[in-house]
């Protein structure tokens, strides 16, 4: 039985088309095969076994339909693909955003102690109550945003028109 699976990674591509490809990995191209089928060389950068010497990573063909589907370039992300980006460790931010600097990012979950946390005053009142000065919060994973300014929103909301945009891209 086939699942239905949804997935998102990283990868290098280089437009050519379907002779093109195997002519660079020094392939015969099949008799049952349209050698002008435009196309992509598409190089996984998520740990598969290098398969060419001139690449890291593995290489294979995509058409240029299915590719089209799968992929879209890092400056022109869905909100899906951003996220999943700032997941990988990358600040994102709207091409439509007029502030100059602005980015948002993942900021990881960590824990500190309760009687250092300013947000964490009725739990630090609570530790020292009991006698519990070790009492720790946690603080859970985020995305924070650079504002125009310079200065950090901590938690920031993404807006609906945010998270149905087509123009976000990873910021350098």
């Amino acid at each position: 039985m086939t699942k239905l699976y949804y997935g998102t990674k990283a990868i290098f591509a280089l437009a050519m088309t379907r002779q093109e490809y195997n002519d660079y990995r020094g392939w015969d191209l099949p008799g049952d095969e349209e050698g002008l089928d435009p196309g992509f060389l598409v190089e996984y950068l998520d740990g598969g076994a290098k398969n060419h010497p001139d690449h890291d990573g593995y290489i294979s063909w995509s058409p240029a339909d299915v590719f089209a589907r799968a992929y879209q370039p890092a400056t022109a992300m869905s909100f899906g693909h951003a996220i999943a980006a700032m997941k990988d460790g990358a600040k994102v931010a709207r091409a439509g955003w007029n502030g100059k600097g602005m980015w948002i990012a993942l900021t990881p979950g960590s824990v500190v102690e309760a009687r250092h946390a300013r947000c964490g005053h009725v739990a630090a009142k609570r530790a020292d109550e009991l006698g519990d000065l070790e009492a720790e919060i946690e603080l859970l994973p985020h995305i924070d945003m650079r504002a125009a300014d310079g200065s950090l929103v901590i938690g920031w909301l993404a807006s609906q028109t945010d998270m149905l945009a087509d123009d976000w891209q990873i910021v350098p």
